[in-house]
């Protein structure tokens, strides 16, 4: 049995246990789901969490919640990334809209204390058991304690007509990234890219850009020792006030307060 197998098999085997896994194994596996619900927190760096249509951004100090049934993987790039990982057994958990979305949240106050706790637990969490008794109630308060979610994902496409384009955009995010220019390289006019967009992405191309400047800001800022004025102009801003701007209202922080979640 390989690894994948055994994993998947472990977590869902007892419906009532609670399954803990603080080891970063899901980085190897392809796309899957659990029975059970998932809390994932990333400490240090960013991980990058995929689904069929969408991949999230989950930087340092923030945790995912994840529902059963959801096909996901999780990819990141830096082998010191810490990561928690807890599956939850089934409690009816529709009854609360919370449960039933996929998420990211900031980790702070009593949820980061009781994952702290848990980090050096490791398999089942039986019934009966005080840490069983201390994740369920874990559960319980995430939905009256977790606050605003986390909003910056990248919308993903099987469209063919966008993987070139996506690409470039992505291979170019140092660039002013203009949508005349863009429309212009690969022979559509600007009314055609824009439908193109809205059509396989479900939003524009000003925001989608907007979005992935954001996202390899944040990357740069965690992970490497650039200062916020060099960030802004390796992600094509001209001058630091507009990107500073950009990044308050998308993620609602400064960036030099984002850098201390490093």
């Amino acid at each position: 049995m390989d690894v994948f197998k055994k994993f998947r098999n472990e977590i869902d085997s007892n419906p009532e246990a609670i399954y803990v896994l603080n080891e970063p194994l899901e980085n190897r596996f392809p796309m899957h789901c659990h029975d059970k619900s998932q809390i994932l927190l990333v400490e240090g760096g960013i991980a990058y969490l995929n689904t069929h249509d969408k991949q999230y951004y989950i930087p340092a100090q923030h945790y995912v919640w994840i529902p059963p049934g959801v096909d996901h993987n999780i990819k990141f790039n830096s082998s010191s990334l810490v990561i928690h990982n807890i599956y939850f057994m089934d409690e009816e958990d529709a009854s609360d809209p919370f449960y039933g979305r996929l998420s990211i949240y900031p980790v702070t106050g009593v949820v980061n204390e009781i994952l702290q706790l848990s980090a050096a637990w490791r398999g089942d969490i039986l019934p009966g058991s005080w840490q069983h008794e201390v994740l369920t109630t874990l559960k319980h308060i995430l939905p009256h304690t977790s606050g605003q979610p986390f909003s910056i994902l990248l919308p993903t496409t099987e469209d063919s007509r966008m993987q070139d384009i996506l690409r470039y955009l992505h291979d170019n995010v140092s660039e002013p990234l203009m949508l005349p220019e863009v429309a212009a390289h690969f022979g559509h006019s600007v009314r055609n890219l824009t439908r193109l967009f809205k059509q396989t992405l479900n939003t524009s191309f000003l925001q989608y850009v907007k979005m992935l400047k954001m996202i390899r800001a944040m990357e740069l800022l965690l992970q490497t020792e650039m200062n916020v004025s060099e960030v802004a102009y390796e992600v094509g801003y001209s001058g630091i006030t507009a990107f500073s701007n950009t990044f308050q209202q998308m993620l609602n922080m400064r960036p030099s307060d984002f850098r201390l979640l490093k």
